[in-house]
């Protein structure tokens, strides 16, 4: 059997007919993303950041309804969740901290060198707590962000108001988000599971076909089954087994492992599986998305080999979860586990963060920046001198991407929004005519968000100016500082946040992407170790179920990491580039374990067990030279295998790989 090889296309670094046009890893950023308009969030954000500002006409208090519209404005940038339960967490527990943040600026406001001590040690807090996870990440941002903001502006008087009314805005969001929940329920959990479903019968009608487009629909399927696992499995500790709608989303997610562990198999038979297959799965995702319950009788071909067998049983086990009136409370967790209790993973984050040296060395580069940006403005005239120490803080968040092209294109997309807020502060007259034209700018914001970095912040630049120029009354003349002062941040971050901490400019994927194939090589052992009884069979499945999801998890998580470092300036681009073809070969290597299991398991002979070893030993080896080396190694590649056994296509890929990490000559 041959195995189709292909290499993914890697951005060039120049254009070589052209000298004069920028590199690739910049016009990357600068591509808009092929994303939909999220509509409802456009609305949401028109409606939330204009109203506050139309109460503050209508009492005479335009300050105090700017104020609420920017605290409005970060609950529509944290707005990001899809599912209801996770939004209300998402956008309440960021407004706690930017409360507490505020508060902390507004009592250090005018008192120097005091006000520079404390914004530092804010942001290392900040940085720190972004280290938790996604919600913690947000909290930590508009914590500092609303202490620098509290630090360099005049606020009301006494010094809970402007906490109060930030708040108040973040949670008007909440309340326009918190609407369709009584209309929508679940439906976007339910969505999320049946795009799985429709992810999978996209990879079971690519499999047998190129290797290009199944890879890139299994790699499809493995987002679109995190994001469903996330959506379905987050923070629902508490409700585990109570709530029937969540129980029944998740055994239909888990049923449908199996048919994802089958497709593999069919693909590496280089033949393409019946078109009623996919169809099937596509009516099953109908099925889950319209929750249709009863008796269903699936229409199937005849199976064949051993890869179609498997998937004939998979399908017709999904189908009978699918449609069970009642829910199936026998398979309801996780394929890594159940999640522990919150206040178990709240104890976890919070030791993990504090004994976390990459946690604290964020916090120190974050606090470094805000440091110097502080005083630099303490030192130095400076106009509008708080909007340095944002740029800093928002440029400077790994979480967000890469930091060198964040700062470049917040610089790019900063004066891109500054042509437009000049036309609105130099031709729209302030009054009542702010409510409208904040309506139509706030809604650009989730419209270019959804696009890439330098459009939301080209969006977010006019809309920002608007509510100070409410605050300041300054008008044209806020254009230029703020261009300055944008421009000051991001030179502190790229000299203090990047180029001074050589693990920012050196990359460290090698270390990730050895560790993924040291994975493989224990999930190559657990796939064909040796069981005595029943019992074992059944832990040892629910082993192999849990090494491979948290493989492709940990493979996508990796590739995330790859996209973002070719989007980075030599030698990290270039070292990312050259590492590339390697993370598709181990994908493949996990591909083709997967489906050697599924062959032993409906008949084929399995491995010897120097056979399994052999394999194991030289994905290690790989991994060691790998994790060695910051350029592709050198390896030996051993002679082909016996082309009768069914682990033929892993030893082929196995070889595959380590050709591709020897460099060329």
């Amino acid at each position: 059997m041959t195995t189709e090889r292909r290499t993914e296309h890697i951005p060039p670094g120049r254009d070589r007919t052209n000298p004069l046009a920028p590199p690739a890893w910049l016009l990357a950023g600068l591509r808009p993303t092929a994303a939909p308009v999220p509509w409802a969030a456009v609305l949401r954000a028109g409606v939330a950041l204009s109203v506050p500002l139309a109460v503050g006409f209508a009492v005479d208090e335009p300050e105090y309804g700017a104020l609420v519209s920017m605290g409005a404005l970060s609950g529509v940038i944290g707005d990001t969740a899809d599912a209801y339960r996770m939004r209300v967490l998402n956008i309440a527990v960021p407004q706690l901290f930017g409360a507490v943040g505020v508060a902390l600026g507004t009592l250090v406001f005018g008192h120097g060198w005091l006000a520079v001590g404390v914004l530092t040690l804010i942001a290392l807090v900040s940085g720190m707590i972004s280290s938790i996870g996604t919600v913690a990440s947000v909290s930590g941002l508009l914590l500092l962000l609303n202490a620098v903001v509290g630090a360099g502006l005049p606020m009301p008087r006494p010094w809970w108001i402007a906490p109060l009314l930030l708040a108040a805005g973040g949670l008007f969001v909440l309340a326009l988000t918190l609407l369709g929940w009584p209309l929508r329920g679940r439906r976007p959990e339910r969505a999320a599971v049946a795009a799985a479903y429709r992810a999978l019968a996209d990879g079971l009608e690519a499999a047998g076909g190129p290797g290009s487009a199944y890879e890139d629909a299994r790699r499809r399927l493995t987002l679109a089954l995190n994001h469903a696992y996330d959506l379905v499995l987050g923070r629902r500790a508490r409700v585990h087994g109570r709530s029937p709608s969540l129980v029944r989303m998740l055994a239909q997610l888990n049923v449908l492992i199996p048919l994802v562990e089958a497709a593999p198999a069919a693909h590496l038979r280089r033949r393409p599986l019946p078109p009623e297959v996919p169809a099937a799965v596509r009516e099953l995702a109908d099925a889950v998305e319209e929750e249709r319950t009863g008796a269903h009788v699936l229409v199937l071909p005849a199976p064949h080999s051993q890869s179609e067998r498997a998937i004939d049983a998979a399908l017709r086990h999904a189908a009978a979860i699918v449609h069970l009136a009642e829910p199936e409370t026998h398979n309801v967790d996780d394929r890594l586990g159940r999640p522990a209790a919150l206040r178990v993973r709240a104890r976890r984050a919070v030791r993990d963060m504090m004994f976390s040296s990459a946690s604290w060395r964020y916090g120190l580069r974050l606090a470094l920046c805000i440091g110097l940006a502080q005083s630099l403005v303490s030192l130095i005239e400076v106009e509008r001198s708080y909007w340095v120490a944002l740029t800093v803080t928002f440029v400077l968040k790994p979480d967000f991407g890469s930091v060198f092209s964040r700062a470049l294109l917040r610089a790019l997309g900063t004066a891109a929004g500054l042509v437009l807020a000049a036309a609105v502060l130099a031709e729209v007259p302030r009054g009542w005519w702010d409510v409208p034209v904040m309506f139509a700018l706030a809604a650009l914001i989730p419209a270019f968000s959804a696009k890439g970095y330098a459009f939301q912040t080209a969006a977010i630049t006019p809309v920002i100016l608007l509510l100070s120029d409410l605050l300041n009354h300054q008008g044209f003349d806020l254009i230029r500082p703020r261009l300055l002062d944008s421009l000051i941040g991001c030179a502190i971050t790229l000299l203090a946040g990047y180029l001074l901490w050589p693990e920012s400019w050196r990359t460290r994927l090698g270390d990730r992407l050895a560790d993924c194939v040291d994975d493989a090589a224990r999930y190559v052992e657990r796939c064909f170790a040796p069981v005595a009884d029943e019992a074992g069979v059944r832990v040892a499945r629910q082993t192999r179920l849990q090494a491979r999801r948290r493989i492709y998890r940990d493979l996508s998580g990796v590739r995330s990491e790859f996209q973002r470092a070719l989007t980075e300036p030599p030698p990290t681009g270039a070292r990312a580039a050259a590492w590339w073809p390697l993370v598709v070969a181990v994908e493949r290597i996990v591909d083709a374990t997967t489906a050697a299991r599924v062959r032993v398991n409906h008949g084929a002979v399995p491995p010897a067990a120097e056979e399994v070893e052999r394999i194991a030993r030289e994905l290690r080896g790989l991994a060691e030279g790998v994790r060695s080396s910051v350029t592709p190694v050198r390896v030996v590649v051993p002679p082909a295998a016996d082309a009768s056994s069914v682990l033929a296509p892993v030893h082929q890929e196995v070889a595959a790989a380590r050709a591709i990490a020897q460099p060329a000559r």
